[in-house]
């Protein structure tokens, strides 16, 4: 009988198909992608999946308005660009989202592994039909 994936396996799943959606989505066709914060261009493999409100919590952390693609520079060197981030996503999604987010952040939220295993099931999907447009 196999064995039950761990729960730490389980979110390390999410976080890699989640990650790989975030970095797809709005890549064009030749793969290439455009940093959320400072504009650069590059193969969505060379970008990362940047979080508005840090990946510790869990309320925020699959959440697809709160990650867009993001370069190593902003993400990592930048500290996550926070203003521009959210002063970005203001301009995208409308007056209030960062703030939104910012407040969602602060809820406890615990997934169980049955929902983990159906987050990974369901960007698995989108993820298959990105390739297919």
């Amino acid at each position: 009988m196999p064995r039950k994936p761990t729960r730490k396996t389980l979110v390390a799943k999410a976080d890699k198909v989640f990650s790989e959606f975030i970095r797809r989505r709005y890549a064009n066709h030749k793969g290439e992608a455009e940093c959320y914060t400072c504009g650069v261009v590059k193969h969505w493999k060379e970008l990362q999946c940047g979080h508005f409100q840090s990946r510790k919590h869990y309320a925020t952390r699959w959440n697809e308005t709160n990650c867009q693609v993001q370069c190593s520079g902003c993400n990592v060197f930048r500290y996550g660009e926070q203003f521009r981030f959210g002063r970005n996503l203001d301009i995208e999604f409308g007056n209030g989202t960062a703030e939104g987010l910012y407040r969602l952040s602060s809820q406890v939220i615990k997934y169980s592994n049955y929902e983990l295993e159906d987050m990974i099931k369901h960007y698995t999907q989108k993820l298959a039909q990105l390739e297919k447009n």
